[in-house]
């Protein structure tokens, strides 16, 4: 059945336009369909380069709070730049002969056509995979049960995950964790004052198993791109939570040995664009998205150039992860900057 897309959406006609765009060069499938009152929406995902799981990959995800307007166009902007250099660009069709780049900029397109954090089903997609927090997480904000007319629900107990998560985890399964090597980026908004790379875990204060390999890949960063202002940690830093999808998926990716997968979650920091204007603050929208067009160009420069730079460290991976005593090393200076230092 085909989807009629309505006006109001217009990151999706936007999509549509991009895929179009890149032609035959695009690979673009229909993951799952919402149904919102009976508009149809389709979750895209969209693919390009060589298709070889013995090659690296890197996907980049976005809309998954359809509040977040911000993270869907940052992923956007980043599939449009890419197409945009298909005709001309040698290094990049070379990059593509060596990698596979996945992208979903839309996870909760009913979320976003009614400007809801939540999918239509009232659903935070952020709290609804099967992992319960370790600890305490703090109340509603980590994840409740109570109500879908509260924030942050997690959905029923025992309930299938919902139609838009199982979409996100058969295309990571299928696309990313079926490879040696690969990163996922999740672009989100809504968190202080600074932007934050956030990794496993959440729902845990225990480093995860590939925590050298983060923080080489943080030195990587932090050596190619030296006065950038992201913050990169662990998400259990600022708070537990819940049923992250994260979470749960690289729980899947760590089953079989051999298998590195670095999920990162980009959070624009929403707060530094209220206040640089305050009449923000009386708009939902306003609380989560840049509305001024010259910062919100500013933030997609910024963001497009750090996806960039992921899928060529994903790209030439073998040059810098960590092996024998150079992963012990990172696995105690991460240790001690992450952690330890945490404690005291």
């Amino acid at each position: 059945m085909r989807c009629v897309i309505p006006p109001e959406l217009a990151e999706l006609a936007e999509l549509q336009r991009i895929v179009q765009q890149g032609g035959a060069q695009l690979q673009q499938r229909v993951v799952c369909e919402v149904d919102v009152g009976g508009r149809r929406f389709p979750v895209h995902a969209i693919t390009l380069g060589n298709p070889d799981p013995d090659v690296p990959a890197v996907g980049f995800f976005g809309g998954v709070h359809g509040l977040e307007r911000i993270g869907a166009e940052v992923v956007l902007a980043c599939l449009r730049s890419v197409v945009n250099r298909l005709p001309w660009d040698v290094l990049l069709h070379r990059q593509l002969e060596v990698m596979r780049l996945v992208f979903m900029p839309l996870v909760n397109p009913g979320g976003l056509w009614r400007g809801t954090r939540a999918n239509p089903q009232g659903v935070d997609l952020m709290r609804n995979a099967p992992v319960d927090a370790d600890d305490r997480a703090p109340f509603l904000i980590g994840g409740q049960r109570l109500s879908a007319g509260l924030p942050w629900y997690r959905g029923a107990l025992g309930a299938a995950m919902q139609a838009e998560s199982q979409a996100l985890c058969r295309v990571v399964e299928e696309e990313l964790l079926t490879r040696r090597f690969s990163i996922a980026v999740d672009c989100h908004s809504g968190f202080g004052l600074r932007d934050r790379i956030w990794f496993p875990y959440a729902h845990t204060a225990r480093p995860i198993p590939h925590l050298p390999e983060m923080h080489a890949l943080n030195r990587l960063l932090d050596q190619t791109h030296t006065h950038h202002r992201y913050v990169f940690e662990p998400q259990s830093r600022q708070y537990l939570a819940h049923g992250d999808l994260w979470d749960h998926l690289y729980l899947r990716a760590c089953e079989p040995p051999g298998r590195v997968f670095l999920p990162l979650t980009l959070e624009m920091g929403s707060w530094l664009w209220v206040k640089k204007n305050p009449r923000q603050l009386f708009t939902r929208q306003g609380l989560f998205n840049p509305l001024i067009e010259h910062r919100q160009q500013r933030v997609l420069r910024r963001h497009v150039a750090w996806l960039d730079f992921i899928a060529r460290a994903a790209c030439g991976h073998a040059g810098w992860l960590p092996r024998g005593a150079a992963r012990a090393r990172h696995q105690e200076q991460a240790l001690e900057r992450w952690y330890r230092s945490a404690r005291r």
